[in-house]
């Protein structure tokens, strides 16, 4: 299975120009290279925009809303999405549990909402601690939450990013190995397969999100076992990126 990357742009940059720029710069630098997924995520503002640019790079979405269609002022749904183009969709991404107050059970009702119209979830779960070996099981809480309720045929559209909160970049903490990557991937499948059976486990991806670079990159893939990586402060730089998913394609 090909390593998937998913550039997270979160709420950058200020101007379409820029997006556009941004995209075109990282579908040009990537354009023959075959064995690496792409995924980019802008801001919704720029989704319709960049879809007509769209190639072999995928296109994705930073949130979503759990109904179609109402009286929900501001909100954007798994239909709007998938009708822009859209293939993929993050949830549950530490800065929206941080800063907006999301609660696992909103993240459960976006996943079967994304799910339900065919679109791929990328699912965000992470400890905020590792002081003691008690702290990753705020993972399996979450996953259990989150993932409550999901048919289990849905799973293989189903994929995991692991996020060590202790130590993200807009977080204060020390930085993550490809060893604690490892560590976190494996509690991961190990709750995964005990909740949901080994068959079914095993067809979920477990990428890993935290402060990656072209220098550190290769090892958090190979070394680190992981599915793929959900990048965001390297993603805002088309050369740094480019780089990275170089590294990855050799």
């Amino acid at each position: 299975m090909k390593p998937l990357i998913v550039a997270n742009w979160k709420c950058n940059p200020t101007t379409l120009k820029e997006a556009k720029r941004l995209f075109n710069l990282v579908k040009k630098g990537i354009k023959n290279i075959k064995n690496i997924e792409v995924v980019i995520c802008p801001p919704f503002t720029y989704l319709s925009s960049i879809k007509y640019q769209v190639s072999s790079i995928k296109l994705g979405s930073q949130d979503v809303f759990y109904e179609e269609k109402g009286a929900y002022t501001g909100e954007v749904s798994p239909r709007m999405l998938k009708n822009l183009g859209c293939q993929y969709v993050i949830l549950g991404h530490s800065e929206r549990r941080i800063h907006l107050g999301e609660t696992d059970e909103m993240i459960n009702k976006k996943a079967k909402a994304t799910l339900k119209k065919g679109l791929k979830v990328i699912l965000c779960v992470g400890d905020k601690s590792r002081k003691s070996k008690e702290d990753i099981k705020e993972v399996a809480f979450q996953l259990k939450k989150d993932l409550k309720g999901i048919k289990k045929s849905d799973f293989k559209n189903l994929i995991i990013t692991y996020e060590p909160i202790w130590a993200i970049s807009t977080m204060a903490g020390r930085v993550a190995t490809p060893k604690d990557a490892k560590e976190g991937a494996e509690f991961i499948q190990k709750t995964l397969i005990k909740s949901f059976g080994f068959k079914t486990a095993k067809k979920i991806r477990i990428l890993y999100g935290g402060s990656i670079t072209s220098k550190n990159a290769r090892d958090f893939i190979y070394k680190g076992k992981m599915d793929g990586l959900l990048i965001g402060q390297a993603s805002l730089d088309p050369k740094e990126f480019i780089k990275i998913v170089k590294s990855l394609s050799s």
